[in-house]
């Protein structure tokens, strides 16, 4: 057996030192970017959320199954356009009752407003890595304007998939009650705080 399990050991050993490497190889500025159009990668792309939970902790959950696409024009990143799509029944805690409660009628009301969906309106590049991102956010029933700031992480070949793959994450605050969900309000607070992880792969 001790044979066997250190083959296997070897074995497990150089394939994770050549996924390790190929991600090293990973571009980290933006100008390095290959231009063209990307189909958001959904089992790596993540809005999460946090609210103030009665003033003691703040309390975290996320949204996933995402899709949408990014165009993106390196040369003039002003011409890029950015349009995602979030199934709120994803929502996810660490209490599955929560869950149900919060795709009921008194939060995100699913059954009725089964997505949100936000559409880019400009893209303005603010250094090297950095973006600021207005849309239009469409979340129970409702769009209101809102802005992302947005960072590039990296971009190269997925050493899994063989895809190119670029990936950034982005953070905003919006106010739930603009979108009718005022449940709670002040005590979970108004103000909720999005992160999110996009990974985006290109399109052959």
């Amino acid at each position: 057996m001790k044979p066997f399990i250190s083959l296997a050991a070897t074995a497990f050993f150089l394939s994770f030192t050549a996924v390790d490497m190929a991600s090293a190889e990973a571009v980290t500025h933006a100008e390095q970017i290959q231009a063209g159009s990307y189909d958001v990668e959904p089992y790596h792309t993540q809005v999460a959320f946090s609210v103030l939970h009665f003033g003691f902790t703040y309390y975290q959950g996320i949204f996933s199954q995402i899709s949408g696409r990014l165009d993106l024009d390196t040369q003039n990143p002003a011409k890029s356009s950015l349009a995602v799509t979030i199934p709120v029944a994803s929502v996810l805690t660490t209490s599955s009752k929560l869950d149900d409660e919060l795709k009921g009628d008194q939060w995100f009301d699913s059954a009725k407003f089964p997505e949100a969906r936000f559409v880019s309106t400009q893209i303005r590049q603010m250094g090297k890595n950095e973006a600021v991102v207005t849309g239009n956010l469409t979340l129970h029933g409702i769009t209101k304007p809102e802005i992302l700031k947005v960072r590039f992480v990296g971009a190269g070949i997925n050493p899994l998939d063989k895809k190119y793959t670029a990936g950034f994450e982005g953070d905003t605050t919006i106010k739930r009650s603009d979108f009718g969900i005022k449940t709670y309000v002040p005590y979970v607070s108004d103000n909720v705080t999005l992160h999110i992880a996009g990974a985006f792969e290109k399109r052959s």
